[in-house]
Protein backbone atom coordinates (compact mmCIF):
# COMPACT_ATOMS: atom_id res chain seq x y z
CA UNK A 1 0.00 0.00 0.00
CA UNK A 2 1.06 3.53 -0.98
CA UNK A 3 1.75 5.90 1.52
CA UNK A 4 -1.00 7.50 -0.10
CA UNK A 5 -3.41 5.11 0.54
CA UNK A 6 -2.31 4.77 3.82
CA UNK A 7 -2.55 8.56 4.80
CA UNK A 8 -6.06 8.15 3.05
CA UNK A 9 -7.52 5.34 5.06
CA UNK A 10 -6.22 7.67 8.27
CA UNK A 11 -8.58 10.63 7.22
CA UNK A 12 -11.54 7.97 6.64
CA UNK A 13 -11.06 7.16 10.17
CA UNK A 14 -10.36 10.65 11.91
CA UNK A 15 -13.69 11.78 10.12
CA UNK A 16 -15.51 8.88 11.96
CA UNK A 17 -16.66 6.74 9.10
CA UNK A 18 -15.38 3.72 11.03
CA UNK A 19 -17.95 1.53 9.03
CA UNK A 20 -15.92 2.00 6.48
CA UNK A 21 -12.53 0.93 7.46
CA UNK A 22 -12.53 -2.04 5.79
CA UNK A 23 -13.11 -0.63 2.19
CA UNK A 24 -10.38 0.96 0.82
CA UNK A 25 -11.67 1.39 -2.19
CA UNK A 26 -14.21 4.28 -0.89
CA UNK A 27 -12.25 6.17 1.19
CA UNK A 28 -11.18 8.20 -1.64
CA UNK A 29 -14.86 8.97 -2.16
CA UNK A 30 -15.04 9.82 1.36
CA UNK A 31 -12.04 11.85 2.15
CA UNK A 32 -12.91 13.97 -1.27
CA UNK A 33 -16.16 14.92 -0.34
CA UNK A 34 -14.50 16.51 2.93
CA UNK A 35 -12.09 18.33 1.03
CA UNK A 36 -15.32 19.73 -0.70
CA UNK A 37 -16.63 21.11 2.37
CA UNK A 38 -13.22 22.50 3.58
CA UNK A 39 -13.01 24.29 -0.44
CA UNK A 40 -16.36 25.83 0.73
CA UNK A 41 -15.65 26.63 4.05
CA UNK A 42 -12.77 28.65 2.72
CA UNK A 43 -14.61 30.55 0.09
CA UNK A 44 -17.02 31.80 3.44
CA UNK A 45 -14.34 32.47 5.16
CA UNK A 46 -12.94 34.95 2.56
CA UNK A 47 -15.94 36.94 2.51
CA UNK A 48 -16.66 37.06 6.41
CA UNK A 49 -13.16 39.01 5.89
CA UNK A 50 -13.95 40.63 3.34
CA UNK A 51 -16.92 42.05 5.45
CA UNK A 52 -15.00 42.35 8.49
CA UNK A 53 -12.17 44.34 7.13
CA UNK A 54 -15.01 46.72 5.01
CA UNK A 55 -16.85 47.27 8.26
CA UNK A 56 -13.98 48.45 10.17
CA UNK A 57 -12.02 50.49 7.21
CA UNK A 58 -15.81 52.00 6.04
CA UNK A 59 -17.21 52.41 9.68
CA UNK A 60 -14.13 52.74 12.31
CA UNK A 61 -15.03 52.36 15.51
CA UNK A 62 -14.37 55.85 18.12
CA UNK A 63 -12.56 53.78 20.05
CA UNK A 64 -9.27 51.75 19.26
CA UNK A 65 -10.47 52.40 15.22
CA UNK A 66 -5.71 51.50 14.61
CA UNK A 67 -6.68 48.50 16.33
CA UNK A 68 -9.15 47.66 15.12
CA UNK A 69 -7.97 47.92 11.48
CA UNK A 70 -4.49 45.78 12.23
CA UNK A 71 -6.74 43.05 13.74
CA UNK A 72 -9.15 42.92 10.30
CA UNK A 73 -6.08 43.14 8.00
CA UNK A 74 -4.57 40.06 9.90
CA UNK A 75 -7.69 38.31 10.09
CA UNK A 76 -7.95 38.71 6.48
CA UNK A 77 -4.19 37.62 5.69
CA UNK A 78 -4.58 34.44 7.93
CA UNK A 79 -7.81 33.61 5.62
CA UNK A 80 -5.79 34.19 2.53
CA UNK A 81 -3.00 31.78 4.08
CA UNK A 82 -5.79 28.98 5.02
CA UNK A 83 -7.19 29.38 1.07
CA UNK A 84 -3.25 28.17 -0.10
CA UNK A 85 -3.01 25.93 2.16
CA UNK A 86 -6.37 23.96 1.71
CA UNK A 87 -5.27 24.03 -1.96
CA UNK A 88 -1.81 22.60 -1.34
CA UNK A 89 -2.30 20.38 1.43
CA UNK A 90 -5.39 18.60 1.59
CA UNK A 91 -4.73 16.47 3.49
CA UNK A 92 -3.37 18.65 6.71
CA UNK A 93 -6.96 20.69 5.98
CA UNK A 94 -9.10 17.79 6.72
CA UNK A 95 -7.31 17.27 10.35
CA UNK A 96 -6.62 20.66 11.23
CA UNK A 97 -9.28 23.11 9.74
CA UNK A 98 -11.72 22.92 12.76
CA UNK A 99 -9.08 25.25 14.41
CA UNK A 100 -10.29 28.26 11.98
CA UNK A 101 -14.02 28.22 13.31
CA UNK A 102 -12.85 29.23 16.70
CA UNK A 103 -10.09 31.89 15.42
CA UNK A 104 -13.17 33.23 13.57
CA UNK A 105 -15.36 33.65 16.94
CA UNK A 106 -13.03 34.98 18.35
CA UNK A 107 -12.04 37.58 16.02
CA UNK A 108 -15.36 38.67 15.59
CA UNK A 109 -15.86 38.45 19.60
CA UNK A 110 -12.77 40.83 19.99
CA UNK A 111 -13.70 43.16 17.64
CA UNK A 112 -17.08 43.63 18.42
CA UNK A 113 -16.21 44.22 22.33
CA UNK A 114 -13.79 46.88 21.29
CA UNK A 115 -16.37 48.62 19.32
CA UNK A 116 -18.53 48.26 21.85
CA UNK A 117 -16.39 50.06 24.56
CA UNK A 118 -17.28 53.43 23.07
CA UNK A 119 -19.04 56.31 24.51
CA UNK A 120 -20.07 57.76 21.40
CA UNK A 121 -22.74 56.23 19.43
CA UNK A 122 -21.08 53.76 17.07
CA UNK A 123 -22.70 51.26 14.11
CA UNK A 124 -19.93 49.75 14.43
CA UNK A 125 -20.47 46.55 17.11
CA UNK A 126 -23.89 46.77 15.17
CA UNK A 127 -22.46 45.70 11.44
CA UNK A 128 -20.03 43.47 12.99
CA UNK A 129 -22.31 41.51 15.08
CA UNK A 130 -24.02 40.98 11.79
CA UNK A 131 -21.32 38.89 10.45
CA UNK A 132 -21.87 36.19 13.52
CA UNK A 133 -24.04 34.60 10.86
CA UNK A 134 -22.15 33.78 8.96
CA UNK A 135 -20.24 31.12 12.14
CA UNK A 136 -23.16 28.58 11.42
CA UNK A 137 -22.79 28.59 7.92
CA UNK A 138 -19.62 27.52 8.06
CA UNK A 139 -19.26 25.46 10.58
CA UNK A 140 -22.72 23.25 9.07
CA UNK A 141 -20.68 22.31 5.96
CA UNK A 142 -18.42 20.42 8.46
CA UNK A 143 -18.64 16.23 8.60
CA UNK A 144 -18.59 16.49 12.20
CA UNK A 145 -21.81 17.47 14.05
CA UNK A 146 -20.49 17.63 17.36
CA UNK A 147 -18.01 19.71 16.36
CA UNK A 148 -20.34 21.99 15.06
CA UNK A 149 -22.51 21.87 17.23
CA UNK A 150 -19.73 23.02 19.83
CA UNK A 151 -18.86 25.59 17.40
CA UNK A 152 -22.86 27.32 16.98
CA UNK A 153 -23.93 26.97 20.79
CA UNK A 154 -20.47 29.45 21.39
CA UNK A 155 -21.81 31.44 18.65
CA UNK A 156 -25.13 32.14 20.10
CA UNK A 157 -23.65 32.92 23.51
CA UNK A 158 -20.63 35.41 21.99
CA UNK A 159 -23.45 36.98 19.85
CA UNK A 160 -26.00 37.67 22.93
CA UNK A 161 -23.15 38.68 24.93
CA UNK A 162 -21.80 41.11 21.88
CA UNK A 163 -25.50 42.73 21.65
CA UNK A 164 -26.01 43.09 25.08
CA UNK A 165 -22.33 45.46 24.80
CA UNK A 166 -23.49 47.30 21.54
CA UNK A 167 -26.69 48.04 23.82
CA UNK A 168 -24.41 50.91 25.56
CA UNK A 169 -23.56 52.40 22.56
CA UNK A 170 -26.75 52.39 19.87
CA UNK A 171 -29.32 52.11 22.83
CA UNK A 172 -31.22 49.37 21.06
CA UNK A 173 -34.82 47.95 23.41
CA UNK A 174 -34.09 44.69 24.69
CA UNK A 175 -36.83 43.31 22.69
CA UNK A 176 -35.20 43.55 19.55
CA UNK A 177 -31.97 42.28 20.99
CA UNK A 178 -33.81 38.95 22.21
CA UNK A 179 -35.32 38.56 18.96
CA UNK A 180 -32.31 39.06 17.24
CA UNK A 181 -30.61 36.08 19.29
CA UNK A 182 -33.31 33.67 18.48
CA UNK A 183 -32.45 34.10 15.30
CA UNK A 184 -28.82 33.18 15.73
CA UNK A 185 -29.95 30.47 17.71
CA UNK A 186 -32.24 29.00 15.14
CA UNK A 187 -29.06 29.92 12.53
CA UNK A 188 -27.35 27.72 14.87
CA UNK A 189 -29.77 24.90 15.47
CA UNK A 190 -30.15 24.28 11.55
CA UNK A 191 -26.13 24.42 10.82
CA UNK A 192 -26.32 21.57 13.34
CA UNK A 193 -29.33 19.81 11.80
CA UNK A 194 -27.56 20.55 8.25
CA UNK A 195 -24.72 19.01 9.54
CA UNK A 196 -26.04 15.76 10.26
CA UNK A 197 -27.85 16.02 7.27
CA UNK A 198 -24.71 16.28 5.47
CA UNK A 199 -23.28 13.41 7.31
CA UNK A 200 -26.10 11.53 6.92
CA UNK A 201 -25.48 12.29 2.77
CA UNK A 202 -21.59 11.17 2.37
CA UNK A 203 -22.56 7.98 4.91
CA UNK A 204 -25.24 6.85 2.20
CA UNK A 205 -23.33 7.77 -0.39
CA UNK A 206 -20.10 5.25 0.78
CA UNK A 207 -22.67 2.45 1.36
CA UNK A 208 -23.58 2.63 -1.86
CA UNK A 209 -20.32 2.86 -3.49
CA UNK A 210 -19.32 0.17 -1.66
CA UNK A 211 -22.17 -2.03 -2.36
CA UNK A 212 -21.64 -1.47 -5.61
CA UNK A 213 -17.77 -2.41 -5.72
CA UNK A 214 -19.23 -5.57 -4.09
CA UNK A 215 -21.52 -6.04 -6.71
CA UNK A 216 -19.31 -5.48 -9.51
CA UNK A 217 -16.27 -7.73 -7.94
CA UNK A 218 -18.82 -10.64 -7.86
CA UNK A 219 -20.03 -9.55 -11.39
CA UNK A 220 -16.16 -10.01 -12.97
CA UNK A 221 -15.68 -13.27 -10.38
CA UNK A 222 -18.92 -14.85 -12.39
CA UNK A 223 -17.03 -13.66 -15.58
CA UNK A 224 -13.75 -15.12 -14.71
CA UNK A 225 -15.69 -18.33 -13.86
CA UNK A 226 -17.91 -18.46 -16.81
CA UNK A 227 -14.98 -18.01 -19.11
CA UNK A 228 -13.03 -20.62 -17.05
CA UNK A 229 -15.63 -23.11 -17.12
CA UNK A 230 -16.23 -22.08 -21.29
CA UNK A 231 -12.45 -22.66 -21.52
CA UNK A 232 -12.71 -26.23 -19.59
CA UNK A 233 -15.40 -27.17 -21.87
CA UNK A 234 -14.01 -26.24 -25.50
CA UNK A 235 -10.54 -28.58 -24.32
CA UNK A 236 -12.01 -31.60 -23.20
CA UNK A 237 -15.12 -31.69 -25.97
CA UNK A 238 -14.49 -29.73 -28.84
CA UNK A 239 -10.69 -29.55 -29.35
CA UNK A 240 -10.71 -32.91 -28.66
CA UNK A 241 -12.84 -34.16 -30.90
CA UNK A 242 -10.81 -31.92 -33.53
CA UNK A 243 -7.62 -33.54 -32.68
CA UNK A 244 -9.60 -37.07 -32.76
CA UNK A 245 -10.74 -36.43 -36.22
CA UNK A 246 -7.17 -35.16 -37.76
CA UNK A 247 -5.60 -38.67 -36.00
CA UNK A 248 -8.38 -40.55 -38.03
CA UNK A 249 -7.74 -39.14 -41.23
CA UNK A 250 -4.29 -39.99 -40.81
CA UNK A 251 -5.62 -43.67 -41.04
CA UNK A 252 -7.32 -43.00 -44.34
CA UNK A 253 -3.74 -41.51 -46.07
CA UNK A 254 -3.69 -44.18 -48.27
CA UNK A 255 -7.13 -44.90 -49.18
CA UNK A 256 -8.67 -41.64 -49.74
CA UNK A 257 -8.03 -39.07 -52.44
CA UNK A 258 -5.55 -37.09 -51.18
CA UNK A 259 -6.46 -33.82 -52.42
CA UNK A 260 -9.71 -34.13 -50.18
CA UNK A 261 -8.06 -34.99 -47.13
CA UNK A 262 -5.33 -32.84 -47.23
CA UNK A 263 -8.27 -30.13 -47.59
CA UNK A 264 -10.16 -31.30 -44.73
CA UNK A 265 -6.82 -31.89 -42.76
CA UNK A 266 -6.20 -28.13 -42.95
CA UNK A 267 -9.70 -27.16 -42.00
CA UNK A 268 -9.18 -29.16 -38.82
CA UNK A 269 -5.93 -27.61 -38.18
CA UNK A 270 -7.23 -24.06 -38.61
CA UNK A 271 -10.07 -25.45 -36.49
CA UNK A 272 -7.47 -26.38 -33.32
CA UNK A 273 -5.03 -23.19 -34.04
CA UNK A 274 -9.20 -21.37 -33.48
CA UNK A 275 -9.94 -23.09 -30.74
CA UNK A 276 -6.30 -23.02 -28.70
CA UNK A 277 -6.67 -19.24 -29.58
CA UNK A 278 -10.21 -19.02 -28.11
CA UNK A 279 -8.54 -21.35 -24.82
CA UNK A 280 -5.97 -18.54 -24.55
CA UNK A 281 -7.87 -15.44 -24.75
CA UNK A 282 -11.00 -16.98 -22.51
CA UNK A 283 -8.47 -18.41 -19.39
CA UNK A 284 -5.14 -17.47 -20.26
CA UNK A 285 -3.20 -20.39 -18.31
CA UNK A 286 0.27 -18.82 -19.76
CA UNK A 287 -0.86 -15.84 -17.45
CA UNK A 288 -0.38 -17.77 -14.05
CA UNK A 289 2.51 -20.30 -15.98
CA UNK A 290 4.66 -17.49 -17.92
CA UNK A 291 3.87 -14.48 -16.38
CA UNK A 292 1.98 -11.11 -17.91
CA UNK A 293 4.62 -10.10 -20.28
CA UNK A 294 4.62 -13.67 -22.24
CA UNK A 295 0.57 -13.71 -22.12
CA UNK A 296 0.28 -10.36 -23.46
CA UNK A 297 2.49 -11.62 -26.52
CA UNK A 298 0.66 -14.52 -26.83
CA UNK A 299 -3.19 -12.05 -26.34
CA UNK A 300 -1.56 -10.08 -29.19
CA UNK A 301 -0.41 -12.67 -31.44
CA UNK A 302 -4.22 -14.53 -31.14
CA UNK A 303 -5.99 -10.85 -31.94
CA UNK A 304 -3.16 -9.74 -34.80
CA UNK A 305 -4.22 -13.46 -36.57
CA UNK A 306 -7.38 -12.76 -37.69
CA UNK A 307 -8.66 -11.56 -40.35
CA UNK A 308 -9.00 -7.69 -40.83
CA UNK A 309 -7.28 -7.10 -37.61
CA UNK A 310 -4.55 -4.58 -37.31
CA UNK A 311 -0.97 -5.56 -36.62
CA UNK A 312 -0.38 -5.77 -33.02
CA UNK A 313 2.90 -4.99 -31.21
CA UNK A 314 4.16 -5.61 -27.30
CA UNK A 315 6.44 -3.94 -25.62
CA UNK A 316 7.46 -5.58 -21.97
CA UNK A 317 11.11 -3.78 -21.48
CA UNK A 318 9.97 -2.57 -18.36
CA UNK A 319 8.40 -5.50 -17.29
CA UNK A 320 10.44 -8.70 -16.33
CA UNK A 321 9.08 -12.18 -17.69
CA UNK A 322 9.80 -13.64 -14.08
CA UNK A 323 7.89 -10.39 -12.47
CA UNK A 324 4.50 -12.06 -10.69
CA UNK A 325 2.48 -8.61 -9.18
CA UNK A 326 -1.20 -8.25 -7.73
CA UNK A 327 -2.25 -6.64 -10.68
CA UNK A 328 -1.41 -9.21 -13.40
CA UNK A 329 -4.98 -10.51 -13.99
CA UNK A 330 -6.68 -7.06 -13.60
CA UNK A 331 -4.44 -5.77 -16.25
CA UNK A 332 -4.70 -8.81 -18.87
CA UNK A 333 -8.13 -8.65 -18.60
CA UNK A 334 -8.04 -4.60 -19.39
CA UNK A 335 -5.55 -5.78 -22.47
CA UNK A 336 -8.24 -8.50 -23.50
CA UNK A 337 -10.95 -5.87 -23.85
CA UNK A 338 -9.12 -2.94 -25.13
CA UNK A 339 -7.71 -5.17 -28.29
CA UNK A 340 -11.31 -6.26 -28.88
CA UNK A 341 -12.75 -2.81 -29.38
CA UNK A 342 -9.72 -2.22 -31.36
CA UNK A 343 -10.44 -5.17 -33.52
CA UNK A 344 -13.72 -4.43 -33.76
CA UNK A 345 -14.44 -0.61 -34.08
CA UNK A 346 -11.30 1.39 -34.24
CA UNK A 347 -10.39 0.78 -38.25
CA UNK A 348 -6.79 0.69 -37.53
CA UNK A 349 -4.23 -0.26 -38.85
CA UNK A 350 -1.78 -0.64 -36.11
CA UNK A 351 -1.92 -1.20 -32.64
CA UNK A 352 0.93 -1.01 -29.85
CA UNK A 353 0.41 -2.71 -26.08
CA UNK A 354 3.30 -1.54 -23.42
CA UNK A 355 3.37 -2.69 -20.00
CA UNK A 356 5.54 -1.92 -16.84
CA UNK A 357 5.90 -1.74 -13.39
CA UNK A 358 8.17 1.17 -11.67
CA UNK A 359 7.43 1.89 -8.11
CA UNK A 360 4.82 -0.24 -7.16
CA UNK A 361 2.62 0.70 -10.18
CA UNK A 362 1.56 -1.08 -12.66
CA UNK A 363 0.88 0.32 -15.88
CA UNK A 364 -0.56 -0.99 -19.16
CA UNK A 365 -0.81 1.76 -22.58
CA UNK A 366 -2.29 0.70 -25.47
CA UNK A 367 -2.73 3.12 -28.86
CA UNK A 368 -3.73 2.74 -32.31
CA UNK A 369 -3.98 4.50 -35.11
CA UNK A 370 -8.01 4.05 -35.92
CA UNK A 371 -10.72 6.59 -36.32
CA UNK A 372 -10.37 7.62 -32.42
CA UNK A 373 -13.22 7.90 -29.83
CA UNK A 374 -15.52 10.61 -30.49
CA UNK A 375 -18.96 11.40 -28.36
CA UNK A 376 -21.00 9.78 -30.58
CA UNK A 377 -19.02 6.22 -29.23
CA UNK A 378 -19.09 7.78 -25.67
CA UNK A 379 -22.83 7.80 -25.84
CA UNK A 380 -23.14 4.46 -27.49
CA UNK A 381 -20.70 3.02 -24.23
CA UNK A 382 -22.67 5.28 -21.87
CA UNK A 383 -26.15 3.04 -23.07
CA UNK A 384 -24.32 0.10 -23.57
CA UNK A 385 -23.68 0.49 -19.63
CA UNK A 386 -26.93 1.23 -18.95
CA UNK A 387 -28.14 -2.07 -21.03
CA UNK A 388 -26.39 -3.71 -18.58
CA UNK A 389 -23.35 -4.36 -20.72
CA UNK A 390 -20.41 -5.18 -18.83
CA UNK A 391 -17.01 -4.80 -20.91
CA UNK A 392 -15.27 -1.34 -21.06
CA UNK A 393 -17.33 0.41 -18.67
CA UNK A 394 -16.93 -2.54 -16.06
CA UNK A 395 -13.25 -2.66 -16.32
CA UNK A 396 -12.69 1.37 -15.60
CA UNK A 397 -14.97 0.88 -12.34
CA UNK A 398 -13.01 -2.22 -11.45
CA UNK A 399 -9.65 -0.07 -12.08
CA UNK A 400 -10.71 2.41 -10.14
CA UNK A 401 -12.33 0.66 -7.20
CA UNK A 402 -8.92 -0.58 -6.46
CA UNK A 403 -7.22 2.52 -6.46
CA UNK A 404 -6.35 3.27 -10.10
CA UNK A 405 -6.63 5.36 -13.30
CA UNK A 406 -7.92 4.67 -16.67
CA UNK A 407 -7.77 7.65 -18.91
CA UNK A 408 -8.96 7.26 -22.35
CA UNK A 409 -8.41 10.00 -25.17
CA UNK A 410 -7.67 10.90 -28.47
CA UNK A 411 -4.23 11.06 -29.75
CA UNK A 412 -3.10 13.83 -32.07
CA UNK A 413 -1.89 12.38 -34.77
CA UNK A 414 -4.92 9.99 -34.81
CA UNK A 415 -6.38 6.93 -32.86
CA UNK A 416 -6.92 6.15 -29.38
CA UNK A 417 -4.34 6.00 -26.46
CA UNK A 418 -5.59 4.10 -22.82
CA UNK A 419 -3.50 4.21 -19.88
CA UNK A 420 -4.15 2.19 -17.06
CA UNK A 421 -2.52 2.20 -13.88
CA UNK A 422 -2.56 0.06 -10.86
CA UNK A 423 -0.77 0.24 -7.42
CA UNK A 424 0.39 -3.48 -7.06
CA UNK A 425 2.88 -5.32 -4.72
CA UNK A 426 5.32 -8.52 -6.35
CA UNK A 427 4.23 -11.40 -5.13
Amino acid sequence: MRNSDVEIAGLTVYLGFGEFADEPRIHRILVDHAIRGIRIQVLLRLFLALFVLLTVCLDPPDHAAVFSVVTAVLYAAWCVAGAVVARSHQSWMVRYSWIALPIDLLLLTILAVVAGMSNEVSWTTDALIAGFALVPMIAAISLQPRLCAMVVASTVVVYAVANILARDSNGEPWSIIVLRILVVAALAVGAVLLSQLQRSRVTTIGSLAAERARLLDATMEIEERERRDLADNLHDGALQYVLAARQELATLRGSADPVTLDRVDGALRDSARLLRSTLSELHPAVLEQAGLAVALTDLASSYGSRAGAPSISVDTAAWPTELRTTADSLLFAAARELLTNVVKHADAETAEVTAEFVDGVARLVVVDDGVGLSNEVEELMRRRQAAGHIGLASRRVRIEGVGGTFSLENRPSGGTAVVVEVPAREV
